[in-house]
């Protein structure tokens, strides 16, 4: 890692701008970073928020490249996807393995080599960040091109949402995580009004919705504040997603205020940990959750917030403009650092995804490119 940059804001989103381009592939899909191994992939999630983040910062023509690539990935699949609706309504046995990636290489094959792979989040992300696209003035792509993916995605996510898989983390696989329920959530939204969606399945989407809602009331409460997977107790930043970008819940939601002030004396300053129990390169501080906690603070108009988690971001930048993944300054478990550097090597710098809310947090302050 370079020593650290001295950019402004505006600097720094210039320099976030030209790292996205950098590594959007030709297909379309972002490299989740491109000096870290085991991300030399697109995942659906990562790839979703970046995409979001280009079109809300004013360069359409990369989200919509995105988009396609997602279109084309669920496209291909749609026939598993069938056989696996199919068999969850038979009641049949479905192994892990036998679920949709996902990350995907970049011309959307999936990999070889074994992973944490059945992650619903993405599935809902991406529709999420479609429906999002769409509803910005820039978007001028016809909609009907997606309504078959968005369709078949739609009825995974309601035949799968109530089913235990890894959170977006790529842990716990034995949960429902509630964070996965509020992304699922908000593509079963956009699905149930996207033009061209069979009226059946779009009923059925308004109706998982409901459900999700009220699961998460009733199962994903713990002394007033949302946890980390229904029926326990267990804090994570990734709650954050629950309001922003999701909406499962309003910013301003008493939920949600208590939700961020239970987050705050452990995992939620100007760097945000991931939960107590991180041990992923000793469990550092995550630029990306520190960006939408700024964005969190944005949004329910403490602006003094926001612009001190917008500068503690820009200052982990290096000396290249280069965010990492996280940092490594106030670590949860330092003892587990240095076995994942002989893992995998340092951490992931520059992580795409950090560019990316870092340029959502710097949009929401009225920031321009």
């Amino acid at each position: 890692m370079g020593s650290a940059s001295k950019l402004a804001p505006a600097a720094l989103a210039r320099r976030s701008l030209a790292v996205i381009h950098t590594n959007q592939t030709k297909s379309g899909s972002y490299l989740a970073s491109p000096n870290f191994a085991v991300y030399r992939y697109s995942w659906l999630r990562d790839g979703a928020f970046i995409a979001d983040g280009m079109s809300r910062i004013g360069e359409p023509a990369s989200a919509m490249a995105f988009y396609e690539w997602c279109r084309r990935v669920v496209e291909e699949r749609t026939p598993r996807i069938s056989r696996l609706v199919d068999r969850r309504i038979a009641t049949a046995v479905i192994e892990p393995t036998d679920f949709l990636h996902t990350r995907y290489t970049v011309d959307g094959t999936e990999g070889d080599e074994p992973w944490w792979n059945h992650q619903l989040d993405g599935y809902g992300a991406w529709l999420w960040s479609l429906g999002a696209h769409f509803g910005r003035p820039d978007a001028n792509s016809p909609r009907g091109r997606f309504a078959a993916a968005v369709e078949a995605t739609a009825r995974y996510l309601i035949a799968f949402w109530d089913q235990p898989c890894f959170d977006c983390w790529e842990e716990n696989p034995e949960r429902v995580h509630v964070a996965t329920l509020a992304a699922t959530a908000a593509g079963l939204r956009v699905a149930a009004e996207w033009p061209g969606v069979a009226g059946s399945v779009q009923a059925e989407a308004m109706s998982a919705v409901a459900l999700i809602e009220q699961r998460v009331r009733s199962e994903g409460v713990h002394e007033g504040h949302l946890v980390k997977w229904l029926g326990g107790s267990e804090l994570d930043a990734s709650l954050l997603f629950c309001a922003l970008p999701y909406g499962l819940f309003a910013p301003d939601d008493p939920l949600m205020r208590a939700t961020v002030a239970a987050l705050k004396p452990d995992l939620a300053h100007l760097g945000v940990h991931r939960h107590a129990a991180d041990v992923y390169f000793g469990g550092g501080e995550w630029i990306l959750l520190s960006a939408v906690l700024g964005s969190y603070f944005a949004a329910v108009g403490d602006l003094d917030a926001a612009q001190a988690q917008l500068d503690w971001v820009t200052s982990q930048a290096d000396e290249d403009g280069h965010l990492p993944e996280q940092v490594s300054q106030h670590l949860l478990f330092p003892n587990t650092f240095d076995e994942w550097v002989r893992r995998w090597g340092s951490v992931a710098q520059p992580l795409v995804w950090s560019h990316a809310m870092f340029l959502t947090l710097y949009h929401d302050l009225g920031g321009k490119v």
